[in-house]
C-alpha cells in the first residue's frame, strides 16, 4: 500500500504530513460508534423536553397574565358600577330632586282629594265612597271660622294653639270671598298650599338627618303612597315638618334652634313632645346633658310663649284640647276599639277613666323598656331609632289611631330603618287601612247594604294588619339596636348622622344588666348587675367594654 500522503493532506505543526491512521480520534474504553449515536439521541430528547417546558411555562405565564387582566377589568367594572351608583345616589339626594319629588307627591295628594273638592264633601256618604274625606273643609264651618269667630276666644277648638292660629290665619285670607261655599273650598286650597310647604321642609330635613351618603332615602317620605293618601286629611303635615326641622337643627348642633322648632311642633300637635325622652336618655349615656337642657329649655320657652297668652285670655277655650282627649273613649283605628267592639273580657268593657289608666300604664311600660334599651344596649342606639320606637309605642297603646297619623311615622321609619322590604310591607298595611276605614264608615253612616260598605270583619283585619306591621317594624329596629351589624346605616361606617353632638361621642355611662354582665362578673368581682358604671365605648360599631 502506498503510504505517501496525497495533495492537501494535513500537516503537523513542524510541517510534516500527518498519516491517515494518526488523524483518527482514538475511542475511549468500551466506546463504540452505536453508543455515540445514542448519546446524541438523548441530547436531542433533552433539548426537546426543555423546549416544551419553556413553551408550557410561557403558556402558563400568558394564561396568568390574561386572568390578571380580566380581574383588573372586572374590578374596574365593579368600581365603575360603584362610582355610578354613588353619583346616582348623590343626584337623587340633591335638593332639586327632593323638592321635585315632594311637589309630585303634593300633586298626587291633591288628585286623591279631587272628588271631594268637586263637591263630594257636601254629601255624607259620597266622600267616603270616593275615599277623599278631609277634616279641613268641614271644620271651616264646624269651628265657627266661616262666621268670623276667633278660635279659643269665641269658639272652643279641639286642637293646640298653633293649629288654631293657622286655621284663623287662613280664614282671614279667604274672608273677602262672599260666597260661603266657595270660601270653604278656598279655605281648603290655601291650607293645602301651606301644608305642601311643610311637606317639602319635612322631606329636606329628613334628608339632612339621613347624612350625606343617604339623603336619597328621603324620597321614601316625598313619594310615600300612604302619606300621599293621608296628607290632606288634617293639619298633621305642619307638626311633621316642624318636628323634622327640629331634628335637623339638632343634627346641625343648633340646640336652641332645635328647641324652638320642637316647641312650635308640640304647640301644633302633641306627639312631638315624645322626642324629648329619647334625647334625654341618649344625652345621659353620652354625657351630653348640657346640649339636651339647652334644647329642652328652648322648647319649653317656645311652647309657653305660644300658649300662655291664649291660656290667659281664654282659659276655657285653650283647655278644650286637653279636656277633649282626656274624655275621649276608644276610637276608630285603636286596638282598644277592636277590644271594645269585639267584647273582649276585661279590656273590652273599660270605662273612659279606666281606659286612660290602662292605656297610660301600657305606654309607660313600653317607655320603661325603651329606656332600658337606650341605656343598656351594647352600642348606643341612634336617635331616630329611639324616637321611632317611642312614637310607635304611643300609637300602639293610644285610644285613637287616625289614618293621618301615618304622616308622623314615615320620616321616622325612613331614618330608623332604611330598608325597602319592611317599609313596603308597612306601607301596604297603611294603604289597606286607609281604604278600609272609609268603607267601614259607609256602613256606620249609611248602613251595610250601601255601595262600598264593609263590615267589622274586613275592617278589623285591616286594623290588625296595620297594628302588626308597626309592631314588626319596632321589633326589627330593636334587633338592629341589639345587633348593630344589621343596621344598614352603621354597616356603612356611620355612627348617628342625626345625632348631632351624639355622633361619634364616647359613652360616659352605660347601664350594665345582669344578663349582659354574667361573663364579666366572673372576670371582675366588683362588677354588679344593674349598677351605673363608667363606660369606655365610643358609640361606634364595636362591643361595649366590659
Amino acid at each position: 500500500m502506498n503510504d505517501e500522503p496525497g495533495p492537501g493532506a494535513p500537516e503537523r505543526e513542524d510541517g510534516r504530513p500527518v498519516s491517515p491512521s494518526s488523524s483518527a480520534v482514538p475511542a475511549g474504553p468500551g466506546q463504540t460508534a452505536g453508543s455515540g449515536r445514542a448519546a446524541g439521541s438523548r441530547q436531542t430528547a433533552e433539548s426537546r423536553r426543555a423546549t416544551e417546558s419553556r413553551r408550557a411555562a410561557e403558556s402558563k405565564r400568558a394564561a396568568e397574565s390574561k386572568r390578571a387582566a380580566e380581574s383588573r377589568r372586572a374590578a374596574g367594572s365593579g368600581a365603575t358600577a360603584g362610582a355610578d351608583w354613588s353619583r346616582l345616589a348623590v343626584r337623587a339626594g340633591s335638593a332639586a330632586i327632593l323638592i321635585a319629588a315632594s311637589l309630585l307627591g303634593v300633586l298626587l295628594a291633591v288628585g286623591a282629594k279631587a272628588a271631594c273638592r268637586a263637591g263630594a264633601w257636601n254629601i255624607g256618604v259620597e266622600q267616603f265612597q270616593a275615599h277623599c274625606y278631609t277634616d279641613i273643609y268641614p271644620l271651616y264651618y264646624g269651628e265657627g271660622l266661616s262666621t268670623g269667630q276667633v278660635p279659643y276666644l269665641q269658639h272652643p277648638v279641639e286642637y293646640p294653639v298653633v293649629m288654631g292660629a293657622v286655621m284663623q290665619g287662613v280664614a282671614w285670607v279667604v274672608r273677602p270671598i262672599t260666597d260661603a261655599g266657595i270660601r270653604g273650598r278656598e279655605f281648603y286650597d290655601v291650607t293645602v298650599t301651606l301644608l305642601a310647604v311643610f311637606l317639602v321642609a319635612g322631606v329636606l330635613a329628613t334628608a339632612y338627618c339621613a347624612g350625606r351618603a343617604r339623603r336619597w332615602t328621603a324620597l321614601g317620605v316625598a313619594l310615600s303612597p300612604a302619606l300621599i293618601l293621608a296628607a290632606f286629611i288634617n293639619w298633621d303635615l305642619i307638626a311633621m315638618g316642624l318636628t323634622m326641622l327640629a331634628l335637623a337643627a339638632w343634627a346641625a348642633r343648633r340646640h336652641w334652634l332645635a328647641g324652638l322648632a320642637l316647641g312650635l311642633a308640640v304647640a301644633t300637635k302633641f306627639y312631638p313632645v315624645l322626642c324629648l325622652g329619647p334625647l334625654f336618655l341618649l344625652c345621659l349615656r353620652a354625657g351630653r346633658l348640657r346640649a339636651f337642657w339647652v334644647t329642652a329649655g328652648s322648647a319649653a320657652g317656645t311652647w309657653l310663649a305660644v300658649n300662655l297668652p291664649v291660656a290667659i285670655a281664654a282659659p276655657h277655650g285653650w283647655a278644650t284640647f286637653y279636656r277633649f282627649n282626656a274624655g275621649r273613649g276608644a276610637d276608630w283605628g285603636a286596638i282598644w276599639y277592636f277590644f271594645e267592639t269585639e267584647h273582649w273580657p276585661a279590656v273590652g268593657s273599660l270605662s273612659v277613666h279606666a281606659l286612660n289608666l290602662v292605656a297610660g300604664a301600657a305606654f309607660s311600660a313600653a317607655c320603661l323598656a325603651i329606656a332600658l334599651l337606650a341605656l343598656a344596649a351594647p352600642v348606643r342606639p341612634r336617635l331616630p331609632q329611639l324616637i321611632f320606637l317611642t312614637v310607635a309605642a304611643f300609637m300602639l297603646t293610644s285610644k285613637v289611631w287616625s289614618p293621618q297619623y301615618v304622616v308622623w311615622l314615615v320620616p321616622l321609619v325612613v331614618l330608623a330603618r332604611p330598608r325597602l322590604l319592611g317599609y313596603a310591607i308597612w306601607q301596604l298595611a297603611e294603604i289597606g287601612y286607609f281604604y278600609a276605614i272609609w268603607a267601614y264608615l259607609i256602613t256606620v253612616v249609611a248602613g251595610p247594604h250601601t255601595s262600598g260598605a264593609i263590615g267589622t270583619g274586613p275592617y278589623f283585619a285591616a286594623l290588625l294588619a296595620r297594628f302588626g306591621t308597626v309592631l314588626l317594624l319596632s321589633a326589627l329596629v330593636i334587633r338592629d339596636v341589639l345587633r348593630p351589624d344589621r343596621d344598614v346605616v352603621r354597616a356603612d361606617g356611620a355612627d348617628d348622622p342625626a345625632g348631632g353632638v351624639l355622633d361619634g361621642t364616647p359613652d360616659r355611662y352605660q347601664l350594665r344588666l345582669a344578663l349582659r354582665q354574667a361573663a364579666a362578673c366572673d372576670a371582675d368581682p366588683h362588677a354588679r348587675p344593674g349598677r351605673w358604671r363608667a363606660g369606655h365605648t365610643d358609640g361606634r360599631l364595636r362591643p361595649a367594654s366590659r
